[in-house]
């Protein structure tokens, strides 16, 4: 299934962007996926193929805008290395 959301968006802001609408709607998918992910909202995963991309694709693309990816903490680490 399918949805569709419909955004108001002024001419002035595609004008300003030199952006025709579906390129702004493809730009507005792009930008919110990154910042959901980034959230910790959307999995890479789940991005990817809202996007129809692969999934290196997007975090290549959500690296570049700053995502980060490795958040464990000293704990964590020290947790995970006492098995080895």
């Amino acid at each position: 299934m399918k949805t569709t959301v419909e955004i108001d968006c002024p001419p002035e802001v595609l004008l300003g962007l030199h952006l025709e609408p579906s390129e702004f709607g493809e730009l507005m998918k792009l930008e919110t996926a990154i910042a959901l992910f980034k959230d910790g909202r959307m999995s890479s995963g789940t991005a990817a193929k809202w996007l129809n991309i692969p999934r290196t694709t997007f975090l290549l693309r959500a690296a570049e805008a700053g995502a980060t990816f490795l958040t464990d903490t000293p704990e964590d680490f020290a947790r995970e290395t006492s098995l080895l």
